[in-house]
């Protein structure tokens, strides 16, 4: 019976989300027991309100990347974890510095899942089950299993409060937008150049959602305003632009709303899937049955090349990877979906 237990999961947002049916999971087989999650910063907000989760724990990365910022900050930090009496680690992660946050916890059992890298499974038990090969979630829950967790449901607990929610429809109405007419979300960044569609695609996608009536919404961090803006210039009519205006729970929720989601391999795709929103998704350099949107409702349209899911993260032949995925193909994926 385990009393305490720490999951380490630091970034990126998508693969967080990818880790919360875990925390379902286990409260629903030990329900007293207290949960932990480390994380760092930018995706602390996916995890706040959740009822599977007691304590969220920020590690602070940029005070640890230095030899100094180590010395100085590395047994406080170390001191907070072993605090909490955790009788079982999960490092969620697989890297060198989850596996060192697992290790100085202090718990007597540590876990890790399979394929882990620098070295952190020799830190950590590596737990390979049935699904090594399969989706990443199933990877995460296959520790789960081990723990002796029944897996009936697979949930993505996002919980979104009525705070949140408020601020995102005054955000939405601020820019233009009603949540209660029908539109679809676009998410052109992502933190690869090879996993982006064509700008160009994007503002001919928005211009024929227009055209059926379907107000074309773009969303993504502060870093992505700048493609906004070019998608902006391109299409004949402005699309919504919503592009770093929001928290992620404002943008759960705004998601959650809308009639589908359009983007590649990037957070806001998993997160569109955490919500329950229907996603249409180009998949090139990496492998949709590993990273893919969970579940079988939503529509993957692959790159037509043989080298796809080369894991790359610029294209070493210079090709201009998703390009050839057309509005057309994204187009009829919608009216799959929205009809």
């Amino acid at each position: 019976m385990y009393k305490n237990i720490l999951i380490v999961k630091l970034s990126a947002i998508g693969d967080v989300i990818h880790a919360l049916p875990v925390s379902y999971a286990l409260k629903q087989t030990y329900p007293d027991a207290r949960i932990t999650w480390v994380v760092e910063k930018p995706a602390y907000d996916l995890l706040t309100n959740n009822p599977y989760i007691d304590e969220i724990i920020i590690f602070d990365k940029p005070k640890f990347k230095s030899l100094t910022g180590l010395l100085s900050n590395g047994y406080k930090f170390s001191q907070q974890l072993k605090a909490r009496n955790f009788d079982l680690a999960i490092d969620l992660q697989g890297l060198f510095k989850s596996a060192a946050i697992s290790y100085l916890s202090g718990a007597p059992q540590r876990l890790v899942y399979c394929n882990a890298r620098e070295l952190s499974d020799k830190i950590g038990q590596p737990i390979c089950g049935d699904h090594q090969h399969g989706h990443i979630v199933d990877r995460y829950l296959d520790v789960a299993s081990y723990l002796g967790c029944k897996i009936d449901n697979v949930i993505f607990p996002v919980n979104i409060i009525e705070l949140e929610a408020r601020k995102a429809e005054n955000i939405a109405n601020h820019a233009g937008l009603k949540l209660e007419n029908p539109y679809v979300v676009l998410a052109s960044g992502t933190n690869w150049p090879s996993k982006c569609w064509p700008i160009t695609h994007f503002a001919q996608l928005a211009d024929k959602l227009y055209d059926n009536n379907i107000i074309p919404v773009i969303i993504g961090g502060p870093n992505d305003q700048l493609l906004a803006e070019e998608i902006i210039s391109k299409a004949k009519i402005p699309p919504i632009d919503l592009t770093g205006k929001t928290s992620l729970k404002q943008l759960a929720y705004i998601i959650k709303k809308s009639k589908a989601f359009v983007g590649g391999d990037t957070g806001p795709m998993h997160l569109a899937v955490a919500v329950g929103t229907s996603v249409v998704t180009m998949f090139g350099p990496t492998d949709p049955k590993r990273n893919g949107p969970y579940g079988e409702k939503h529509k993957v349209l692959l790159a037509p090349h043989s080298c796809q899911g080369c894991w790359q993260r610029k294209c070493p032949k210079n090709v201009d990877c998703l390009s050839e995925i057309t509005v057309c193909q994204v187009i009829d994926k919608l009216q799959e979906i929205i009809y």
